[in-house]
């Protein structure tokens, strides 16, 4: 039994490794110690052993990893037509064509939204959203949306955690989450990102539950709140017609 414990805590540690190149392209072996809080040489071995499988490529320069090729050959035998990102691509791609605009996919991810599409706009000033990306729950339209649509006591529980940011109002959320849901659309001018902005719909699978938020977004310049309203109603409509298809 001890043995079997050993196994699974080295499976364990060795994903946490793994995941720690969501956030970076890059990490050398002491910034991997100090992100999953183990010691080098437990760090080190490993590495070697997921490097030998091909899952982690060592830069003999710089002497820091990234994910290796293994990775790419796993993410090929994903289900692609349970997939979401893969099945609502031609419709994003549609919906960019249309306004203009980038366009982006959001799950709910714990505490966390991670961005699993993008179709980036086409014009010379835009915003690049990078598949792939977590990002927190506390701040930006689509965020909001994720959460607002939720049961009551899974946002309070949301709301109530130890790491809430303090610079951000519980009470103003409550109350922006509120108006979401009466208006069925959220909207963010420079709230995450300076120059930033982006209205997000939520869209719901065949059972009436939130499956992904739907967010198209691009310069304050181009996108004033004024614009984010008016284009809300065809987010809407495309968020309804992707429900359809998942």
């Amino acid at each position: 039994m001890e043995d079997r414990k050993l196994t699974v805590r080295a499976v364990e540690r060795a994903l946490d490794i793994l995941m720690c190149f969501t956030k970076n392209n890059e990490l050398a072996l002491t910034e991997i110690a100090s992100l999953i809080g183990l010691h080098k040489s437990t760090v080190h071995r490993l590495l070697t052993t997921l490097e030998d499988q091909g899952f982690v490529v060592r830069n003999k320069e710089t002497e820091k990893y990234r994910l290796g090729l293994k990775i790419w050959e796993l993410s090929m035998h994903l289900s692609q037509s349970d997939d979401p990102a893969i099945r609502l691509l031609p419709a994003m791609e549609a919906l960019r064509d249309r306004l203009g605009e980038t366009v982006s996919l959001y799950l709910r991810d714990g505490a966390d939204r991670l961005r699993i599409q993008a179709v980036q706009s086409n014009q010379g000033i835009r915003r690049v959203a990078q598949v792939g990306v977590r990002l927190p729950l506390s701040v930006g339209a689509s965020s909001k949306v994720l959460v607002a649509f939720t049961p009551a006591a899974d946002q309070e529980e949301l709301l109530n955690a130890a790491d809430w940011p303090e610079s951000v109002d519980r009470d103003v959320y409550r109350q922006q989450l509120a108006e979401i849901l009466e208006k069925g659309y959220a909207i963010s001018i420079e709230e995450r990102e300076p120059g930033a902005a982006a209205v997000s719909v939520p869209i719901f699978d065949r059972n009436g539950q939130v499956a992904a938020a739907l967010s198209m977004s691009g310069p304050v310049t181009r996108l004033p709140a004024d614009t984010l309203r008016e284009h809300a109603p065809v987010l809407m409509e495309a968020a309804r017609e992707m429900g359809m298809m998942i």
